[in-house]
């Protein structure tokens, strides 16, 4: 358990606002920064139509970009050309965390010059942005990356196998507008992989070697939460339940970005840029129980990280009601998860994966170094 005297920071967004409803207030505070709006949306354009009746009420005018998929350089690059003409006063992202993704490194890039490479972590040169972003309004419609709270954009690079982190303090967002009722009947894999993202984005900042006094009261309140949410939405649909399910999301964001991850997310990274059709959250899902395993068995006996990774593992088993930890795997594909293989992460892959995956960010924050033959086995694992 960190020392409550140990010094530590916490960031997040200038203003969040929860509850269901909040949503409405969007264009209002989008017109505050100005009344030319960037609006970046999914490719179901779900609450566009009711977004730009909003702007047309406000006098806002609106420049629309759909992100149909995970973000990645040369769909970054088409929309930072097409954005810059129109000269936004500010970013309004309406939509999962691809979309958040997008408008937030619109809003980082739009104002800087210089190539998008020169900014990238891994394959660019990971600088500082030239100037600072545009204001940037998140409002997540589902609940799982808590991208709304962090100040990274993950964005993929096809041409080197990757997705990395446009990264800078200066992109958290301005205003974080989390309304649970825009996830409300979301379909039932989404609710399934998102839901294991939010809590696998709870599970190992409580894990890290990162922690913090403040980032442990938010995860400890959000694994139990988010667990029995994810459970309850499972058997049918349940407005508390997608309630505590956005808290834990948002709550996975500020713990995130203030403590850190782990190997779940250190090869989620690199097999999102292998296998890009796979979906993050079901990624996560697939190889949360196996991380688990393999960090219990390399963390000293009796240590205070052993005692929080047998408290998680006891949590979930009662949570999802499991006669044992092990059962963990079965129940994830018994409510329709995907394996790895049949995502299109390939076995020959596994040595790549777990040799990129120990250069990553977030791997650096596992609560010990894992090797790459138990990286590969937690991958043959999933």
């Amino acid at each position: 358990m960190p020392d409550p005297a140990t010094p530590f920071t916490f960031a997040t967004a200038r203003q969040i606002q929860f509850g269901r409803g909040v949503s409405d207030k969007m264009v209002e505070i989008a017109s505050g920064f100005g009344k030319r709006v960037l609006l970046v949306h999914g490719a179901s354009g779900r609450g566009v139509d009711r977004t730009l009746r909003d702007c047309a009420d406000h006098d806002v005018e609106v420049t629309r970009i759909a992100c149909p998929c995970e973000p990645d350089l040369d769909m970054l690059t088409a929309a930072l050309a097409e954005a810059r003409p129109a000269r936004p006063d500010c970013v309004l992202s309406l939509g999962g965390g691809s979309v958040i993704d997008l408008g937030k490194a619109l809003a980082a890039l739009l104002p800087a010059t210089g190539d998008v490479l020169d900014h990238l972590e891994v394959v660019g040169q990971g600088l500082p942005l030239t100037a600072d972003p545009l204001p940037f309004i998140a409002v997540p419609t589902t609940a799982g990356t808590g991208a709304e709270v962090t100040r990274n954009a993950v964005i993929g690079v096809p041409e080197h196998r990757r997705k990395v982190s446009l990264r800078d303090a200066r992109m958290m967002p301005d205003v974080a507008l989390v309304d649970p009722a825009l996830t409300d009947n979301a379909p039932r894999a989404l609710t399934l992989a998102s839901g294991l993202d939010a809590v696998t984005q709870v599970i190992e900042p409580y894990l890290c070697n990162r922690t913090n006094p403040l980032t442990d009261v938010l995860c400890r309140d959000a694994i139990l939460r988010g667990l029995g949410a994810l459970n309850r939405l499972m058997r049918g649909e349940d407005e508390t339940a997608r309630d505590d399910m956005a808290l834990t999301s948002l709550y996975g964001g500020l713990a995130l970005a203030n403590a850190g991850l782990g190997a779940v997310h250190g090869l989620a990274g690199v097999i999102g840029g292998m296998a890009p059709g796979a979906p993050h959250g079901a990624i996560c899902g697939a190889l949360l129980p196996h991380a688990l395993a393999a960090n219990a068995a390399a963390v000293p006996a009796g240590s205070d990280t052993a005692r929080r990774i047998a408290q998680v593992q006891g949590w979930i088993t009662r949570h999802l009601n499991l006669d044992h930890i092990g059962a963990f795997p079965d129940w994830t594909r018994r409510n329709g998860l995907p394996a790895l293989a049949a995502m299109g992460v390939r076995s020959g892959d596994h040595a790549a994966i777990a040799k990129a995956a120990q250069t990553s960010s977030s791997m650096k924050a596992n609560p010990v170094p894992l090797s790459e033959q138990v990286l590969q086995d937690i991958l043959a694992a999933a």
